[in-house]
């Protein structure tokens, strides 16, 4: 597919000055600045999985390098699955970017100077996917692009990014982490996704990474049980993220939708910031067989509670596609409404408002 990389697209959601006042610190991420104010407005529709969308387009996903491989041979697969999801009703497109790095396309014989070029790539192929929808649509919505970046262990293809700790220091994860995530902040990204993070120390390392990098993120773990998949307490990943200055949004992925509202709940009374909610589908991944495992649980009825638990980034992950986003569409951006809360909940509501008896109460 040919792209035009010699320039930079516009940004969707226009001037940030019309969105009423947006954080400072963003300043080559005009995108993300809109990004930023829209949340504060309500939730905003993120994508579902990639890779099962490639999947239902015919394209073979055996590769180590997973979506990755079609930024090196079929670009344009990633336009089209891009766009299904938009035509769904979302409104951020999540990038191929997740397994890829400077080491995985080295295993396939790419160069450093190749391999950042297709990391670029991804933001372009999903901006371009933006672009088409909004010309063809001409319905002035604004569609962010936000870039993947996955745990490290995601590069390994063996499911280490569901346990994390994998035996390295700060240091080497430093190494791998930095130069993809200026690769991908310098391609023009609305915002990156620093996503399925399983541990407090690859945590504490992606946080110290973007630190200065000008563009917004948005934290989310991979959650079981209420832990880390590591099997640390949520609470300290979310505390640690929340200093991050460039931070717009903390939360969960990739876990399973009974997780969601609970974690979302902490995520909002520890860090303050908007929730970020996309679970899988509730199957378990078989990294041996390479496959899918157990019932799908997926519920878009249960968006109406993460969003009063706090989430404003709403979406699905692994097996979620395009028919279940527009779903999520109708019941996570459907119109609020007051609910009050019990005695026990209300602690966790950050200036949700008031109910017309002057209690406090949250809309969904």
């Amino acid at each position: 597919m040919a792209t035009d990389s010699g320039s930079s697209p516009p940004r969707p959601g226009g001037s940030p000055s019309g969105f009423g006042g947006s954080p400072s610190g963003f300043d080559s991420s005009p995108g993300g600045l809109a990004l930023a104010s829209a949340l504060a407005a309500g939730p905003v529709l993120l994508d579902g999985g990639l890779s099962n969308q490639l999947a239902d387009q015919g394209c073979d996903l055996s590769d180590a390098l997973w979506s990755a491989r079609l930024l090196l041979d079929e670009p344009r697969q990633l336009v089209a699955a891009h766009r299904a999801y938009f035509e769904a009703g979302a409104q951020v497109a999540t990038t191929a970017s997740y397994q890829a790095s400077r080491p995985g396309f080295a295993a396939r014989g790419v160069d450093a100077g190749k391999a950042d070029r297709l990391l670029a790539l991804s933001v372009e192929v999903a901006r371009l996917a933006a672009e088409e929808v909004s010309a063809e649509l001409g319905d002035g919505r604004p569609r962010w692009v936000a870039a993947s970046v996955g745990p490290y262990g995601a590069v390994l293809a063996d499911g280490s990014e569901y346990r994390g700790h994998y035996g390295l220091s700060a240091s080497e994860l430093a190494e791998f982490h930095r130069p993809r995530l200026e690769v991908l902040a310098a391609a023009g990204p609305d915002v990156l996704a620093v996503e399925t993070v399983p541990d407090l120390l690859e945590a504490a390392v992606l946080a110290d990474c973007v630190r200065g990098l000008g563009v917004p993120v948005w934290f989310s773990f991979s959650a079981a049980d209420g832990l880390t998949r590591g099997g640390e307490p949520l609470s300290e990943v979310f505390a640690l993220v929340s200093e991050v200055p460039e931070a717009v949004a903390v939360g969960v992925n990739c876990c399973a939708p009974e997780e969601v509202t609970s974690a979302v709940a902490l995520a909002a009374e520890v860090t303050g910031l908007p929730g970020v909610a996309y679970p899988n589908s509730g199957e378990g991944w078989d990294a041996a067989a390479r496959d899918w495992t157990g019932a799908a649980a997926f519920d878009p009825g249960l968006a109406a509670d993460w969003v009063a638990a706090g989430a404003r980034l709403v979406g699905g992950c692994c097996r979620v596609g395009p028919a279940a986003i527009a779903e999520l569409a109708a019941v996570a951006q459907a119109p609020p409404r007051w609910t009050e809360l019990p005695a026990s909940t209300r602690p966790l509501v950050r200036s949700s408002g008031l109910s017309a008896a002057g209690r406090p109460a949250v809309w969904y």
